[in-house]
C-alpha cells in the first residue's frame, strides 16, 4: 500500500470539504431571507394544528400574514382568545376579540322523520353520493346525506353522524370550517356559540312539498316571524332565517313552530 497516496487522498478530501463548508457558509449569509422576529414569536404561540381553519396554509402562513397585516391577531380559531391576547401583545396592538362561533348543521331529517326513495349501496361519502340521481337515498334533496364527509374532514372529533344526520359537539368545535367546506349540500354554517335557537332546515320548497318528504322540515308558515318580538326571524325563499345579532334567545319562535324545525 502506498501510504503517501493515502495521505494525499485524505488531504484532498479534507481540503475540498473545508472549501465546500466555507462556500456554503458564505452563501447562507449572502442569500439568507430576513425573517421578522415577530413572525417567529407568533408561530411559537400558535397551537400547531395546521388545520387551515384560519384560511391560510397552516400556522406558518397565518403567522406571516399577521405580521404583514393581512390577517387579524385573533385569526386562529383553535387558539381562541388566549392565543389572540398573546399575539396582540407581540404585535403591540389591541385585541378585538371576536365572538366564539361553532359549526351548526341545518337539518333535522333523522331516519325516523325523512322519507327514503331507494336503497343506496355506493361509496359512503356525501360528495360521491351527491352526484348520483336524486343525491342519495333521502327524499329531501336539501338535507344531510348522512355519509360522513364532514366527520372525516374534522380534525377535532367535533362532528358525528347520529341517526342519519351530522351533529356538532359545540364544546369540541373550534370553528375551523372544514366540515362546512366539504358538505355538498352546504348545510353547515358557523353560528354564534351563544345562539340557543337555530333553524334546523335548509329546504326552500313550498310547505306541501316539504311535508311530503320530511316531518321536521320548515313549511314556511311564518308563525315564527309573527311571534318574534325583536324582528330577529324572517322568511327567505320559504325558509325561516334567524338574525343572530337581533335575536334575544326568548324562544318564542321555537315554541310557535308547528313542526319543531327550530331548536
Amino acid at each position: 500500500m502506498n501510504i503517501t497516496g493515502v495521505i494525499l487522498a485524505a488531504a484532498i478530501v479534507g481540503i475540498v470539504g473545508l472549501l465546500i463548508g466555507v462556500l456554503l457558509g458564505i452563501a447562507s449569509e449572502k442569500f439568507k431571507v430576513e425573517t421578522d422576529e415577530r413572525e417567529t414569536l407568533i408561530r411559537e404561540e400558535l397551537p400547531g394544528n395546521n388545520c387551515g381553519g384560519c384560511g391560510y396554509p397552516g400556522c406558518d402562513g397565518l403567522a406571516a400574514a399577521i405580521v404583514q397585516g393581512t390577517a387579524p391577531v385573533n385569526g386562529c380559531p383553535v387558539g381562541g382568545a388566549a392565543v389572540a391576547e398573546k399575539i396582540a401583545a407581540i404585535m403591540g396592538v389591541e385585541n378585538t376579540v371576536s365572538e366564539k362561533r361553532v359549526a351548526f348543521v341545518k337539518c333535522k331529517g333523522t331516519c325516523d322523520k325523512v322519507r327514503v326513495k331507494y336503497r343506496y349501496d355506493g361509496i359512503r361519502d356525501c360528495r360521491d353520493a351527491s352526484v348520483v340521481p336524486g343525491k342519495g337515498e333521502k327524499a329531501c334533496s336539501y338535507g344531510c346525506l348522512g355519509y360522513g364527509s364532514c366527520v372525516s374532514a374534522c380534525a377535532f372529533d367535533a362532528i358525528h353522524i347520529v341517526d342519519g344526520v351530522a351533529v356538532v359537539d359545540k364544546e369540541a368545535c373550534v370553528a375551523c370550517g372544514k366540515c362546512a367546506a366539504v358538505c355538498p349540500n352546504h348545510l353547515i354554517e358557523l353560528v354564534p356559540y351563544k345562539a340557543e335557537h337555530l333553524v334546523q332546515c335548509s329546504s326552500h320548497d313550498k310547505g306541501k312539498v316539504v311535508k311530503a318528504v320530511c316531518d321536521a322540515g320548515c313549511i314556511g308558515c311564518t308563525l315564527c316571524t309573527k311571534k318574534c318580538p325583536s324582528g330577529a326571524i324572517y322568511m327567505e325563499h320559504d325558509l325561516a332565517v334567524i338574525d343572530y345579532d337581533a335575536c334575544t334567545n326568548c324562544g318564542l319562535c321555537a315554541q310557535s313552530c308547528p313542526v319543531h324545525a327550530i331548536l
